[in-house]
């Protein structure tokens, strides 16, 4: 689709309105945000736009859409689904070797799991190697219950930043202050910046991270407008 509009205005339920005609989801329900510096953020994107609509341009736009449209009809089942990742989550699956790599692992993913523990009164099982180890199930039921008292435009960036970095341990010290985006980033990354440090990113690796990174700015920033 085309621009076709001359003016993005805000209404008074915070809905987006282009040339006064409200702007309405891919599930045909008004686009609405839950605060005002959300709004404007969204309505920016949309004042941004020539020539022809690029969703990938517009990503506070897609996870307003993503809360609206997939989660919040039913967000206990995407909750629970997005909880499972505590089953896998990367800051439990340390490397066998070299020492190096280890001790880098421990200094960026231990205080994430320290807080995690004293956070929730939970016990993680941490093991060398990538055979899967099972979590105890009332350290599953614990995150579950903190990923489940979310609302759905929490859960939308949170299903990203999770997505993308591996860890809902993480994500959820994100989103509770606990850590900040650059940290959690390079947690996240500790593995992929070793190998690269060691032997280079190809030209499709590096476009795939700065892709990456990109989604992962859009849904901590979305967080923020919250």
């Amino acid at each position: 689709m085309k621009r076709f509009w001359k003016e993005v205005t805000i209404d008074a339920g915070r809905g987006i309105a282009l040339d006064g005609r409200p702007v309405r989801t891919p599930g045909k329900v008004a686009l609405a945000l839950p605060t005002p510096a959300l709004a404007e953020a969204v309505a920016d994107e949309w004042r941004a736009v020539e020539g022809k609509i690029d969703p990938r341009a517009m990503p506070l736009t897609g996870l307003a859409n993503a809360a609206i449209d997939r989660i919040a009809p039913d967000p206990a089942t995407f909750a629970t689904g997005l909880a499972g990742w505590g089953e896998s989550d990367l800051l439990c699956y340390r490397a066998e070797s070299p020492e190096p790599l280890i001790e880098r692992q421990a200094a960026a993913w231990d205080p994430l799991l320290d807080w995690a523990r004293k956070r929730y009164d939970v016990h993680f099982v941490v093991t060398a190697g990538i055979m899967h180890k099972h979590q105890p199930p009332a350290t599953l039921a614990r995150l579950a219950e903190a990923v489940a008292a979310r609302s759905a435009f929490e859960l939308a960036p949170l299903s990203t930043i999770v997505t993308i970095s591996g860890t809902l341990v993480g994500a959820l010290a994100l989103l509770e202050g606990a850590t900040d985006a650059a940290t959690l980033w390079a947690a996240a990354h500790v593995d992929e910046d070793w190998q690269a440090e060691l032997w280079g990113r190809d030209p499709l690796a590096l476009a795939a991270y700065e892709e990456r990174e990109r989604d992962y700015a859009a849904a901590v920033r979305f967080l923020a407008l919250l």
